[in-house]
């Protein structure tokens, strides 16, 4: 019988070679559901407007099991204790902590299974590959969930500086091109410490973290809320409302979606994984591509939109528009694209969008000093702008199509 060699090296372009630390994480890297990953790109449409950024979460998935290696390697250095056990189980929870993402990532929260977020379905696929696999993965559910005793484990998969953070902001700054999102994730890991059971870092790596702060923010407006982004963002998101609201069994789209749209969605935790499993990105352009010819104008319209890159005008402000603001606007779609005011509103529509570069009453990144004390890096750092961030910041977003705004 040939034997597969388990402990395989990949190649990455962020960080060179990468080790896959044992045959547990192979068998879980090989699984369908975690090849599916392959087929979902990380920042949804963002390639529209910055075409390198077609990279996708199984690049991600690797890189943040990679960064956690090494933390758990310096961590152990510095004296903390992590066994073989819940080393492993850490490695499972931040290789997993994504798989619950539908196609285009973030751009379809919620959308494609309504009212559930990626957490919760990555939960869901962890506990039937959990099954699959004979409890192999419940210290690392356990650690995911926050239900393990060393909470500072948890911290390491999701807080304000985690292993998840610290790959995507870099990963994606590489592949968009945006060198201000750029940080030092090796400088940030090194200067990770643990005091009362908490990630903490040490206070000489004070500028690591400010300038981390600073790049997330950044890369929120410049990358993630790019108004050309969002509108291409949202157009997608309108064409999956307005396919749910006319939806008939006659309607040309690849099986797997259907029942997404139709709602006809399995009850059994299984059968509903299984399926949501075999969704990507591929089959939503596939059926974007077939209602470009649909027989309702709005679909149709929205569709030919997205493929053809005319995408949604956006205007932005501080506070939101009137309605009657809105109504002038979408009577004048009416009378250009012969559609009533109901289905104008999936061309002409705002949103209100937040962003938070650091939130402190989440939870805060606490600066560790030689006499022991702890100090929360807005109130330690020299940048003002640091403290200022703590803050969110609410902008209003206006989507149309871009000649009824001129006008």
């Amino acid at each position: 019988m040939r034997r597969t060699n388990k402990l395989k090296i990949l190649n990455d372009p962020i960080y060179g070679f990468i080790t896959i630390p044992s045959p547990l994480i192979f068998d879980l890297l090989e699984h369908p559901y975690f090849q599916r990953l392959r087929r979902i790109t990380q920042l949804g449409l963002t390639y529209l407007v910055y075409p390198g950024a077609y990279h996708t979460r199984f690049h991600h998935a690797l890189g943040a099991m990679h960064l956690m290696r090494k933390a758990v390697h310096l961590l152990r250095d510095k004296g903390h204790e992590i066994s073989p056990e819940e080393e492993e189980a850490v490695y499972i929870a931040i290789l997993l902590h994504d798989i619950g993402h539908g196609p285009f990532s973030h751009a379809l929260e919620n959308s494609i299974v309504p009212g559930i977020d990626h957490e919760s379905l990555s939960l869901a696929f962890m506990e039937e590959l959990d099954i699959e696999f004979k409890g192999q993965l419940r210290m690392g559910i356990d650690i995911f969930m926050d239900r393990y005793p060393k909470q500072f484990l948890h911290q390491l998969i999701s807080s304000q500086l985690d292993m998840d953070r610290l790959d995507y902001l870099r990963r994606d700054c590489f592949y968009t091109g945006v060198t201000e999102g750029k940080i030092n994730s090796e400088r940030l890991i090194t200067m990770l410490n643990v005091a009362d059971d908490k990630i903490v870092v040490d206070s000489k790596g004070i500028y690591s973290v400010e300038k981390f702060i600073v790049a997330r923010r950044l890369m929120y407006w410049q990358v993630y809320l790019h108004k050309t982004v969002l509108g291409a963002e949202y157009l997608l998101i309108q064409i999956l409302k307005r396919a749910r609201m006319i939806y008939t069994d006659a309607m040309i789209m690849p099986s797997v979606l259907r029942p997404f749209l139709s709602g006809a969605l399995p009850e059994d935790r299984k059968a509903l994984v299984d399926l949501y499993a075999q969704l990507d990105d591929n089959d939503v352009m596939a059926a974007i591509k077939e209602w470009r010819s649909s027989s309702d104008t709005t679909l149709a319209l929205l569709c030919s939109r997205l493929l053809d890159r005319n995408l949604l005008g956006v205007r932005m402000q501080n506070k939101p528009w009137s309605e009657e603001e809105l109504h002038q606007i979408r009577m004048a779609a009416t009378t250009k694209y012969g559609i009533n005011e109901n289905e104008a509103r999936y061309l002409i529509f705002q949103q209100e969008i937040s962003n938070n570069a650091y939130n402190p009453e989440k939870d805060r990144i606490n600066l560790l000093y030689k006499d022991g004390s702890l100090v929360d890096i807005a109130q330690a750092a020299d940048q003002l702008n640091i403290s200022a961030l703590a803050g969110p910041v609410v902008k209003y977003f206006l989507f149309s199509p871009k000649s009824l705004l001129e006008s």
